[in-house]
C-alpha cells in the first residue's frame, strides 16, 4: 500500500533532482506484496512470499535522459543516490527528444472507481492458500493409474504504484491478483508424456475458481494420448480463447511506436487500410471496473480512453508514446492498449467446431516465431483434427506456416465467449485456409 510517508518522500525527490541539476524528473514509488505455493503431488514442493518497495526516477539533465531505481528509499540514502544519479545522465549522449508529455494529456481524476484491489487480500490466511493448492491435487490424486505427476500452484499478489512528474502529473494506483494452475503428466503406450494444464485467475478471492481446476487439467490432458502427425495439407483453424491471443499479438506487436520509427513493423504505413478479414474489430477498452488490465493512465501518467484499434478489418490507430511521436513528428495516442475486446459474433466456441468439416482445433503452441518486419511466421502446434464438426485424432509435432496478414484476412467467424480472466478479452477464433505441415 502507497503510504503518506511514501508520497512524501517521492515529493521530495523529485524537488531535490530539480534543485541539484535536473531541469525535469519523473518519480515513482513502486510496492508490491507476492506469495506463491507450489505443491508437486501431495507435497508441498515451493512456497516464497516476498515484499518491495521501489523508487524509481527519470532524470532529465541538459537534453540528455537517465533512469535510475533502488529499494532504500530513506531520504538520508536518497540524498547521494539522486546525485550521483544526476552526475552519471550528465555523460550521456544527448537526446532532446527525450521529454515529458504534454501536461494537458495527463490524467487529472482521483484513481477512484476501477474496482481493482480486494480489501480482504491481507486478512486472507496463508492456510486457505495452501488448502486450494493442496485440494486441487486431491481432487484428481489416484484418480487414474495413469497419471505421472500433478503440480499444483498458487500464486497471488497486491501491487501499488505512486507517481509524479515535475511538470504536474501525479496519482496513484493499487491492484490485486490470485492464481491457481494445475498441471497434469500421464505416462502413455509410447516415450512421449500426455500433458496439459487449467487454470483460473480473479482480482478478488471470491471469484477464484477453487474446484475443478484439477478436473479439467486431468480430462485435457486424457485427450491428447495417442497424439501423432497427420497429413500436410490447408485446414480450417480453430483457436478456442486461450490461444487465440497467440496469433494476435504479431499484430498488436507491429502497432508500437517503436517497431514503426525502427522500421521493424509489417503495418508500417497501414493506418487506414484493411489489414484483417471485416469480421474483426478490436476495442481498447482502459475503464471496464473490476478487469485486469483497466487502468486510467498509463507509464507516462497519459489518461486512457476508450478508442477503436481495428473497425471492421481497418486500421484505426498505433500506440504511440511521447518519445517516439517526437521522433516521427507525429501525434501521440497511447503508449499502449490496456483492456482489447472485439465485437462478438454469433457462435459459442461449440457452434464454431460444428460449422469445421475438415480443421484443426490449436489448443497450445509450441515454439515458433513471426518476422516483425514482413509477418512471415511458422509456429508449432498441438490440437485436435475435426472432422464432420466433430474432434476426432489428438494431433502434435505439426506447424502453421504462412504470413499473419494474410492469415488474418482469412478470419471466417468470431465467436461470442472471450476469456474474461485477462487482459486481452479475445474469443474463439475460425480461420480460413491454413497451411499445416505433418506428415
Amino acid at each position: 500500500m502507497i503510504t503518506e510517508q511514501h508520497k512524501d518522500t517521492a515529493q521530495w525527490a523529485m524537488r531535490f533532482a530539480l534543485q541539484n541539476g535536473c531541469q525535469a524528473a519523473r518519480v515513482s514509488i513502486i510496492t508490491a506484496n507476492n506469495n506463491s505455493f507450489e505443491y508437486r503431488n501431495t507435497q508441498l514442493d515451493k512456497l516464497h512470499q516476498s515484499s518491495e518497495n521501489k523508487l524509481y526516477i527519470e532524470f532529465f539533465v541538459d537534453g540528455k535522459y537517465g533512469t535510475f531505481s533502488t529499494n532504500r528509499i530513506e531520504k538520508a540514502g536518497l540524498e547521494t543516490f539522486i546525485k550521483e544519479g544526476i552526475v552519471s545522465t550528465g555523460y550521456l549522449a544527448p537526446d532532446t527528444l527525450r521529454q515529458l508529455p504534454n501536461p494537458d494529456r495527463y490524467y487529472k481524476g482521483d484513481s477512484q472507481g476501477l474496482d481493482l484491489y480486494d480489501n480482504s487480500f491481507e486478512n486472507i490466511s496463508t492456510d486457505k492458500k495452501l488448502d486450494i493448492a493442496r485440494q486441487a491435487v486431491e481432487e484428481i490424486y489416484e484418480s487414474d493409474k495413469r497419471i505421472i505427476s500433478i503440480t499444483s500452484s498458487y500464486d497471488d499478489g497486491v501491487g501499488a504504484e505512486y507517481m509524479i512528474a515535475s511538470n504536474g502529473f501525479e496519482a496513484e494506483s493499487i491492484d490485486s491478483a490470485f492464481n491457481l494452475t494445475v498441471e497434469v503428466a500421464l505416462k502413455t503406450d509410447s516415450d512421449a508424456r500426455a500433458e496439459s494444464y487449467w487454470f483460473d485467475s480473479s482480482i478478488y478471492w471470491d471469484d477464484l475458481k477453487k474446484t475443478g481446476i484439477g478436473k479439467t487439467a486431468l480430462e485435457r490432458s486424457l485427450r491428447k494420448i495417442g497424439q501423432r502427425k497427420i497429413k500436410s495439407g490447408r485446414y480450417d483453424m480453430l483457436l478456442d480463447n486461450t490461444t487465440a491471443s497467440r496469433l494476435f499479438s504479431p499484430i498488436m506487436g507491429a502497432m508500437y511506436g517503436t517497431a514503426l520509427q525502427q522500421k521493424n513493423s509489417f503495418l508500417l504505413d497501414k493506418l487506414g487500410q484493411q489489414i484483417t478479414s471485416g469480421k474483426l474489430t478490436i476495442i481498447d477498452t482502459p475503464h471496464l471496473a473490476r478487469s485486469f488490465g483497466a487502468r486510467w493512465f498509463d507509464g507516462e501518467g497519459i489518461a486512457t480512453k476508450e478508442r477503436v484499434i481495428i473497425d471492421k478489418g481497418i486500421l484505426q490507430t498505433y500506440f504511440i508514446d511521447t518519445y517516439n511521436s517526437l521522433k516521427m513528428n507525429i501525434e501521440p495516442t497511447i503508449a499502449s492498449p490496456s483492456i482489447i475486446q472485439t465485437t462478438p459474433g454469433s457462435q459459442s466456441f461449440d457452434g464454431l467446431l460444428q460449422s469445421v468439416q475438415k480443421g484443426i482445433w490449436i489448443t497450445g503452441f509450441n515454439g515458433g516465431n513471426s518476422n516483425p518486419t514482413t509477418g512471415d511466421f511458422s509456429f508449432g502446434i498441438e490440437g485436435f483434427l475435426i472432422e464432420g464438426g466433430i474432434v476426432t485424432t489428438p494431433v502434435s509435432e505439426m506447424n502453421i506456416t504462412g504470413n499473419i496478414l494474410v492469415l488474418w484476412k482469412n478470419l471466417a467467424e468470431v465467436g461470442n465467449d472471450p476469456r474474461e480472466s485477462s487482459p486481452w478479452r479475445l474469443p474463439s477464433l475460425l480461420f480460413s485456409d491454413v497451411n499445416f505441415s505433418g506428415l
